[in-house]
C-alpha cells in the first residue's frame, strides 16, 4: 500500500483527492486547520486516513508535524499540497494580500522544502501542488493570488530542475486548475466550471502518470495559451 499526505484536505480539491487516493489503495495522512472536518473524513474510512491538524502558516511546526505524520503512516510516497487561499480584493487591502502570501508563498515554501528534502534523503518520491491558471498573468481583482501562484509555478520548476541534477526519481507535478466548483471559486464570471469529483480524478490520473504540468480540466490549456498570447497593451484594459 502506497502512502500519501494531502496538505489541505478539509474541503474542496484536497478533500476529494484524499478520497480518490484512498479508493485507489493509498493510506492517506490528511491535514488542515479545521480538525472536525478532518475527523469527519477519517470517520468515513478509518482504515485509510490519519489526521494531523495544523496551519501551513505555522512554518516552525511544519517539519516536526509532517515527519510525525510520515512515521504514523509508516512511510511516504506522495505529498500533495492543496492548501491555498485567495480573495477578490478591489480595494487592495494589505491585510488580505498578506494573508494570501502567508499561505500561498510562505506556507507553500515550507511544505515544498520539507517534502523535497525528505524525498532527496529517501531517494525517491513525488510532490504535487495545486497552483492555478491564474499564475499566467496578473489580476486586477486579486493581485496577490495571481502573483503567489506564479511564485509556486516557478518554485516547482526549480524543484524539478533540482531533481534532474540530482539524478533521483523525484517527480514534481504542477496542477493548474481553472474554475472548480469549490467554496474558493470567487470570480465575477465563471465558465467551464468542473465538478470537484471530476477535477480530483483528473489530478489523480496526472499524478499516477507522473505528469509535469497538467491543466484541470484539459480545456483550460487553451485558455492558458490565449492568456499568454494577449499583448500587454490589450491585457491591461481587461
Amino acid at each position: 500500500m502506497k502512502k500519501a499526505i494531502v496538505v489541505g484536505a478539509t474541503s474542496g480539491i484536497g478533500k476529494q483527492l484524499a478520497i480518490v487516493l484512498a479508493e485507489n489503495n493509498y493510506k492517506v495522512g490528511i491535514t488542515g486547520r479545521r480538525d472536525q472536518l478532518l475527523l469527519n473524513l477519517q470517520a468515513s474510512k478509518p482504515e485509510s486516513f490519519i489526521v494531523s491538524c495544523f496551519d501551513v502558516t505555522d512554518i516552525g511546526a511544519i517539519p516536526k508535524l509532517l515527519t510525525q505524520l510520515t512515521n504514523d503512516l509508516g512511510g511516504l510516497d506522495l505529498v500533495v499540497l492543496s492548501s491555498g487561499t485567495g480573495k477578490i480584493n478591489p480595494t487592495l487591502d494589505t491585510a488580505i494580500e498578506q494573508q494570501t502570501n502567508d499561505v500561498n508563498v510562505t506556507g507553500f515554501t515550507a511544505v515544498a522544502n520539507w517534502a523535497f528534502n525528505f524525498f532527496e534523503q529517501q531517494g525517491f518520491g513525488h510532490f504535487a501542488a495545486i497552483t492555478s491558471v491564474a499564475a499566467i498573468r496578473g489580476s486586477r481583482q486579486a493581485p496577490a493570488y495571481g502573483a503567489s501562484k506564479a511564485y509556486q509555478v516557478n518554485y516547482l520548476e526549480g524543484l524539478r530542475q533540482k531533481a534532474t541534477k540530482l539524478k533521483l526519481p523525484i517527480y514534481v507535478t504542477d496542477v493548474r486548475p481553472g474554475f472548480v466548483d469549490t467554496a474558493m471559486a470567487q470570480a465575477e464570471q465563471m465558465f467551464w466550471v468542473a465538478p470537484v469529483e471530476k477535477a480530483a480524478k483528473q489530478i489523480y490520473t496526472a499524478i499516477e502518470n507522473r505528469r509535469t504540468v497538467v491543466y484541470i480540466t484539459k480545456r483550460w490549456r487553451l485558455v492558458a495559451f490565449i492568456f499568454r498570447m494577449v499583448p500587454g497593451f490589450l491585457y491591461k484594459r481587461l
